[in-house]
């Protein structure tokens, strides 16, 4: 229980902050934005394992709070890629 209460609460973190550093309007609440900051942890835990190489041959595990970020920021970038504003 303590362990997804704490992924919400990084992915709520991250999300925010990777929406504070990428300038612009995105339509997503608060769900979204915790969805967010959960995929880019793992999305940062997987490119730490590419740069540093995991000894128990887990390539898929929860990063921290800056690479959440960073993974954030990567998705939120990939999101305005596919999804473009119309105004």
């Amino acid at each position: 229980m303590m362990f997804i209460l704490s992924m919400i609460v990084v992915g709520l973190i991250a999300g925010a902050l990777a929406r504070l550093l990428v300038p612009g309007r995105d339509p997503m609440g608060v769900f979204m934005t915790i969805l967010l900051g959960i995929a880019g942890s793992f999305l940062g835990g997987l490119i730490s394992s590419l740069i540093w190489h995991p000894k128990n041959g887990n390539y898929i595990h929860p990063a921290g709070i800056v690479l959440s970020i960073i993974g954030a920021i990567v998705l939120l970038l990939l999101w305005r890629m596919v999804h473009p504003r119309h105004a």
